[in-house]
């Protein structure tokens, strides 16, 4: 397993992070799995178009829209319940394919950490699986 961190600027973001995971794919490893977890309750992460940055945009104020920072019935009293409900749709875990010494991604697709409590220090975990 190998871990790198993130350091987020905003309170809502998403910041891409596959050439940091690139960078780590083991160089014996020619095809296989990259398994990336997030050990946060307030950020989590997603694959999405990385060409256009507006979508990043529409997609953060999509999720705004929907999950609202403050709630009358919301009860945690660090006041980030909208942290919480955010991480918890877009999950904590991917698995992308490697492939000839890469992720093997498509064209437009990037991997980003959700920053939804930030601005933060995150931690990425990588396990990379070989084929048999």
């Amino acid at each position: 397993m190998q871990e790198f961190t993130v350091v987020t600027r905003h309170s809502c973001e998403f910041a891409e992070i596959t050439a940091e995971i690139n960078a780590r794919v083991p160089k014996t490893l020619r095809n296989g799995l990259c398994h990336i977890f997030c050990p946060h309750t307030t950020a989590g992460l997603t694959v999405n178009e990385n060409a256009d940055p507006d979508v990043r945009h529409d997609l953060l104020a999509k999720l705004a829209a929907l999950i609202p920072a403050r709630e009358e019935f919301y009860q945690h009293v660090e006041g980030n319940s909208a942290a919480h409900l955010k991480a918890m749709l877009t999950g904590f875990s991917l698995t992308v394919p490697v492939r000839n010494g890469a992720l093997h991604l498509g064209t437009w697709q990037g991997i980003y950490l959700c920053e939804y409590d930030g601005p933060r220090t995150r931690r990425i975990q990588l396990t990379f699986l070989t084929e048999q």
